[in-house]
């Protein structure tokens, strides 16, 4: 059987979950069946160093930190052109690696738009949905109006949900049947070593120690939780926080921390490139989104064991086993302020928690991922 050429396309690889799976799926690909490019919008993120040793890399746009003061002026014609001037179809003509069997748009949004207007009749098209598009409809600026979109999910032959959630929305918002859930990749045997990384961090100052990872973004909610932490504090919990990674709300987090004398019970630990050790020594990941499509982060707590207390999004269900891994809340400030405090009233939960992802952790093994990927891709 000759080799497949693949082509993934995404904006960058920047700090995100589906950038981190973008890459884990990259690296694990079976390269004795598979030719693969991958072609980002900008070439940007931390991911980047890492992709290339796997795969044919290229980029649209360049990274404007590399280019000179000529090359930036270009860049930014460029990007104008790109993202508000020429059509999809002319990007696609001008821009987009040609040739390939598979053409992938990797995230929902701007990729999975100059796709669609693909000139390669012979290419299967497959896109990539990481959120509930019903809850989480962010794209809607992308496109012209809504048969405009529901016109560009109708030109792929598959469309991947990362939840059955997702996967769900999909169907309902486009009328389509070609819709199916797969579930992220994710290097569990690579976390767990990892996660016994000597790092030296302080000693527990409280009783419960929870924990986070992500973006600071409006998405991920953490000014709710920061205000939660703040009532379950005065209530007079025993408890501390740890936020691991940065953002653009960073300022705005630190200020009410400071301002509130929270200092002593939150920390923020900005992006670190190995968050396992953290996550090892702490009692709870929580997790505050406003949406997810299958969130990576609680994956990786689960990973390490360690129990989940979530608002109520795309993909938890199934991540915690319908409440048998962790708690899940109503998705409001007052919700996950009254599931936090249920699971300190009753920490026995935590044991039963711990019992059960011990019980299920082979639904995380990598190969068993990769191998329904590239059945996806051999069909």
């Amino acid at each position: 059987m000759r080799k497949q050429n693949l082509l993934f396309l995404i904006e960058s690889l920047s700090g995100g979950g589906a950038e981190k799976v973008l890459s884990v799926l990259l690296k694990h690909l079976d390269k004795t069946k598979f030719y693969i490019t991958l072609c980002t919008i900008v070439d940007t993120g931390i991911y980047t160093a890492e992709v290339r040793k796997y795969v044919k890399y290229t980029s649209v746009l360049g990274n404007p930190q590399k280019k000179g003061l000529l090359g930036k002026i270009l860049y930014k014609i460029l990007y104008l052109l790109i993202y508000r001037i020429l059509p999809c179809q002319l990007i696609y003509s001008f821009f987009i690696p040609k040739g390939n069997d598979i053409e992938i748009a990797f995230v929902e949004g701007f990729c999975t738009k100059i796709l669609s207007y693909s000139t390669n009749k012979k290419a299967k098209k497959i896109a990539w949905a990481h959120t509930d598009l019903i809850n989480n409809h962010w794209i809607t600026s992308i496109y012209k109006d809504k048969k405009d979109e529901k016109q560009s999910y109708q030109k792929y032959n598959k469309i991947i949900g990362v939840s059955n959630t997702a996967t769900t929305a999909i169907k309902q918002l486009y009328n389509i049947n070609n819709a199916v859930t797969l579930y992220n990749p994710i290097e569990s045997d690579n976390i767990i070593e990892k996660s016994k990384e000597f790092i030296a961090l302080p000693s527990k100052t409280q009783t419960i120690r929870m924990a986070t990872v992500g973006r600071f973004v409006p998405q991920k909610a953490y000014d709710r939780l920061l205000r939660v932490i703040k009532r379950l504090y005065e209530d007079g919990y025993s408890i501390e926080l740890w936020i691991l990674g940065d953002g653009e709300q960073r300022p705005m987090l630190k200020e009410y921390i400071n301002t509130h004398s929270l200092n002593e019970i939150v920390t923020l630990w900005g992006f670190q490139k190995n968050p396992y050790p953290y996550l090892k020594h702490s009692d709870i990941f929580v997790c505050s989104s406003v949406s997810e499509g299958y969130s990576t982060a609680v994956t990786e707590a689960l990973i390490l064991e360690l129990p989940v207390i979530t608002t109520a999004c795309s993909g938890m269900d199934e991540l915690l086993l319908n409440g048998k891994c962790g708690l899940i809340t109503e998705n409001s400030e007052n919700g996950l302020y009254e599931g936090i405090k249920y699971v300190l009233d009753n920490t026995s939960l935590l044991a039963s928690y711990k019992q059960n992802i011990l019980k299920h952790q082979e639904r995380f093994l990598l190969s068993n991922q990769m191998i329904q990927i590239e059945n996806l891709f051999n069909s």
